[in-house]
């Protein structure tokens, strides 16, 4: 879909999710994120018409995911109590906070919904954290961690609608610059809407930004159809990471402004993507993690001539010997 708004882009160098802060917080981090490799491939080893991607391999950060970024983010902005954090998440979420938690020396409680992989869940207990699973949905174990935060005074640290998990992922943006300065367009895969929250604050419509969604959990497209974040159906294969009731009211307005559009991928169309990328690439996708690459290997994303395409692989907490029946 067509973002065709035309919000009031006016104010949102005035707020508190701007390059200036993705720039001070990114030296805060770095000690505790990996610089994540690019990868050139042709299109012509998967089949496709020949043409060069990038991909950001965003899959190699600590605990699987780009959510570390914001995980530190919060834990390093804002004051741990004694109570430690907590945090509600498909998994990716949950077992950044963990690992972030653990490296700091907090305590950290996560709940995650029922649909969580067990590859996450032996993440978050790998890295120390109170694993509790309960519910059919993110809205639920989010519920759940709200009134453990309350009963407690732990520190809630929201997956995607919280400025310090914005401008953590934001810092994803100033480092795929670094590695690509002369990009034209990226593409992003959406759940909550964090990750390309941030990186639209910080790119702030000098590239291309392309939404990349599940047919199945069409966040960020209902909300550019209502005009505002509104609940969306949360199924398919990536409902554990790409499967919120709907994008957070704080990184809407950035993608108002500043991404172009929202294009809707199957869940045949993200399984080939997993495929591909372990048979021809040997790159281990989740299925939110290889649904932007799903949009080019599918054509539901075709670059115009010369155009410079850069694809972002968020996440790998799967198992390979999954891919296949």
């Amino acid at each position: 879909m067509l973002n065709t708004g035309t919000p009031d882009t006016s104010t949102l160098g005035k707020g508190t999710i701007t390059r200036e802060r993705i720039a001070a917080v990114e030296p805060r981090i770095r000690p505790y994120v990996r610089h994540t490799p690019v990868m050139r491939v042709d299109m012509a080893d998967f089949g496709r018409p020949a043409f060069p991607v990038d991909l950001k391999l965003e899959c190699l950060q600590h605990s699987g995911s780009f959510k570390a970024r914001g995980a530190f983010t919060n834990l390093l902005e804002r004051q741990v109590p004694e109570a430690g954090v907590v945090a509600a998440s498909g998994g990716n979420h949950g077992a950044a906070v963990a690992y972030a938690a653990m490296k700091l020396g907090h305590k950290a409680t996560i709940f995650v919904p029922e649909v969580s992989p067990p590859a996450k869940l032996e993440r978050i207990r790998g890295y120390g954290a109170e694993l509790v699973v309960g519910g059919a949905r993110y809205a639920e174990a989010l519920a759940a961690s709200e009134d453990f935060a309350a009963r407690t005074g732990a520190l809630q640290i929201h997956a995607f609608n919280q400025e310090e998990t914005l401008i953590g992922q934001g810092t994803l943006g100033l480092e795929i610059e670094a590695d690509l300065p002369r990009m034209d367009t990226l593409l992003v895969a959406v759940g909550g809407g964090g990750l390309i929250g941030g990186i639209a604050a910080w790119f702030a419509g000098r590239i291309r930004i392309v939404a990349i969604e599940p047919e199945g959990a069409p966040t960020l497209y209902r909300a550019f159809e209502a005009g505002k974040p509104v609940d969306a159906p949360a199924e398919g294969i990536a409902a554990d990471s790409l499967a919120p009731k709907r994008v957070g009211e704080m990184m809407f307005p950035i993608a108002e402004a500043f991404v172009e559009r929202s294009i809707l991928v199957s869940d045949d169309d993200i399984v080939a993507a997993q495929k591909a990328l372990w048979d021809r690439a040997r790159i281990i996708a989740e299925p939110g993690g290889a649904a932007a690459f799903a949009a080019v290997l599918s054509g539901r994303y075709a670059p115009a001539p010369g155009e410079r395409v850069a694809v972002l692989v968020c996440g790998s907490n799967a198992n390979p010997a999954n891919f296949w029946p």
